[in-house]
């Protein structure tokens, strides 16, 4: 039977996961980071070609993984006694590490759009940003680019 402790550390590892996945740094063409206001972006217009969903991989922080292992180990050394429990719990934080990476990334990934456009220049390019806006084959769209960033706006 799970005792009271340890349901406590599963409730407060579950929530420092969802506080620190609302960390994650957006990938949207409208979010900006700190260092990126108020700087300069060189703007080209150009026409979207096309459109393709494609999966923003999630972060792969030791966050999941420790976390996991943490749970693993707590719930495994509650199996048998002795060497038993040695095991149980050696077996569990392995299990519950590699479990809690997967979770993390998984909840962490996003939906993205790879948009191949083409510059007014005849140049074309593909940018990889969230999913948090639409966009079609024909669009007149900005390309902003500017700190390592290039993004696709309407």
């Amino acid at each position: 039977m799970m005792n009271i402790k340890f349901l406590k550390l599963v409730a407060a590892l579950s929530v420092s996961v969802v506080v620190l996945g609302g960390c994650a740094s957006s990938m949207s063409g409208g979010a900006y980071s700190r260092t990126q206001a108020r700087q300069a972006q060189e703007v080209q217009m150009g026409v979207v070609e096309s459109v393709r969903h494609v999966k923003i991989e999630g972060t792969k922080s030791p966050v999941g993984a420790g976390a996991g292992a943490v749970i693993g180990g707590i719930a495994g050394s509650n199996i048998g006694e002795g060497k038993g429990s040695t095991v149980g719990t050696i077996l569990g934080a392995v299990a519950g590490g590699v479990a809690g990476a997967a979770i993390e990334e998984g909840v962490m990934s996003k939906d993205g759009l790879e948009i191949t456009v083409k510059l007014d220049s005849g140049r074309m390019i593909a940018v990889t940003q969230e999913a948090d806006e639409q966009f079609r084959l024909g669009d007149r769209v900005r390309v902003l680019t500017g700190g390592g960033v290039t993004r696709v706006s309407h």
